[in-house]
């Protein structure tokens, strides 16, 4: 697969282009992203989804300045693929034909197709594998039924924001445009139920933005933002029947104003019809799932079982001392396989990320490692875990061989001030052991009994290894013993 890959998705109200850089086998960052309301299908639902003269050359003019964008970063691989508003089209073949002069080739996609880039997006970057993914676009809404890390079913809908706003809001018909919806999801096949929904697309971000607002959500972060929905509903009924001029005083942006009520309209009525309980923000979509199909290509589009590549990424780019790193994470494998410690037992997974990652602060500067490597681990661990997770794992590597403070920054998402003690304390613990003197001799036990833990730790002699050692923040009930 080459390095850097470009997708760009011609959507029926805007045309996004993703850049990415592939840093290793499956390790993958964004390098670069843009997009243009070229509104491509802008009269095109009332000229019987003929596309326009000036749309169309607006469209050509704004692929054209991603190609240049993309040969600037070096792509050495371009997809462009086109949804609802093109394949629709008569006379598509005009757009197809223009394109082709600049020098790009663009993919008519289905709707499966298109549902299925969604699904394969929020299945290998969100962190739960079961739920239902809808992604509400311009002409037409897509939803995918996953369980069990697999996508069972696939369907589309014509029944898109703009193609709501040209037959309906336009004339104020809100109560044609309410009938519209519901025929339209009553195509949904019965077994399309689940508690946990999918929100992928523009409709979705710009709700999931207003919530984060009235709720005061302590994170300015979208992918994997989840809300309960019932709790939401009378919030997205307002929206929906408010007059545009309100709308910016319920949080939605100037940009999504034309489009908003009926991307909620359809959303609200969908996980009506769904029974869904939660939703999860998803800040990828089609172009990071063309993305995955390529990459993704000889491994049944899936990543290897307990493989992150957000992880894997922040490896390649940030870690000096790649030996370092697994000897720590092979220390605090040991550690936790002897412990048996019923109350940090959930946080294992993050405890194994934090000491691979441990040292990657070191890369910007070494005397501020620990602030640094908090701070990428927060703002580049974007993929599979929860915001919890991402600030868990941040705050570990950030008070790292530190005394956490007694007031701690959105301590409302983080674990007990006693768990987070342990935590910090056996991942501090794993650091020290990584330098000490011939560690194939180290040999790591525990003795638990009602009160306290013990841990006898076996090595040769290390003058320094024992000075920090002896300065660590040994929680209450536990002690270490040098054999």
């Amino acid at each position: 697969m080459a390095k850097i890959t470009a997708v760009i998705d011609i959507g029926s109200n805007s045309a996004r282009m993703a850049i990415f850089e592939k840093t290793s086998h499956f390790g993958f960052h964004l390098i670069y992203e843009t997009k243009s309301k070229v509104r491509i299908s802008e009269n095109s639902y009332q000229n019987n989804g003929y596309l326009q003269k000036e749309p169309i050359s607006r469209t050509i003019d704004a692929l054209q300045d991603f190609l240049n964008i993309a040969k600037y970063h070096k792509a050495r691989k371009i997809f462009c693929v086109a949804t609802s508003a093109v394949r629709d089209a008569p006379n598509k073949n005009i757009l197809l034909a223009e394109a082709r002069k600049i020098g790009l080739n663009i993919k008519v996609i289905n709707g499966e197709s298109e549902a299925y880039f969604g699904a394969i997006a929020a299945l290998n970057l969100l962190h739960f594998n079961d739920g239902i993914t809808i992604d509400i676009g311009g002409g037409s809404t897509e939803c995918a039924l996953i369980k069990e890390g697999k996508i069972i079913d696939k369907i589309s809908l014509n029944l898109g924001t703009i193609r709501l706003k040209e037959l309906f809001f336009d004339k104020l018909d809100y109560n044609g445009a309410y009938k519209f919806v519901k025929d339209s999801l009553s195509q949904l096949p019965e077994h399309f139920k689940h508690k946990r929904v999918f929100a992928i697309g523009g409709t979705a971000r710009a709700l999931s933005k207003a919530i984060l607002k009235h709720t005061k959500y302590p994170l300015n972060s979208l992918h994997g933002f989840s809300y309960p929905f019932l709790e939401h509903h009378l919030f997205f009924e307002s929206i929906c029947t408010s007059s545009q001029k309100n709308l910016t005083k319920l949080g939605i942006k100037e940009d999504r104003l034309d489009s908003i009520q009926g991307g909620t309209l359809i959303f609200h009525l969908a996980l009506n019809k769904f029974g869904a309980i939660e939703v999860i923000t998803s800040g990828v979509g089609i172009r990071e799932g063309v993305f995955l199909n390529d990459l993704l290509r000889n491994s049944d589009g899936r990543f290897p079982k307990n493989f992150n590549p957000s992880v894997r990424n922040i490896k390649d780019r940030f870690i000096k001392n790649k030996e370092k790193s697994k000897h720590t994470k092979l220390i605090m494998t040991k550690l936790l396989k002897t412990m048996q410690n019923t109350e940090i037992q959930p946080f294992y997974k993050h405890l194994f990320i934090a000491s691979e990652l441990s040292d990657i602060g070191i890369s910007l500067n070494f005397y501020e490692k620990n602030h640094h490597g908090g701070y990428i681990v927060f703002n580049a661990l974007n993929y599979a875990l929860s915001h919890q997770d991402r600030l868990l794992i941040a705050t570990l590597i950030k008070y790292i061989n530190k005394k956490i403070p007694s007031i701690l920054e959105y301590e409302e998402l983080l674990p007990s001030s006693k768990i987070l003690n342990i935590l910090v304390f056996l991942l501090s613990l794993s650091d020290v052991l990584s330098y000490a003197k011939n560690p194939k001799l180290i040999n790591i036990t525990t003795n638990e009994d009602s009160l306290s833990t013990t841990i006898n730790i076996q090595m040769e002699d290390s003058y320094i290894t024992k000075e920090k050692l002896n300065k660590l923040n040994i929680p209450p009930f536990f002690k270490i013993n040098l054999c």
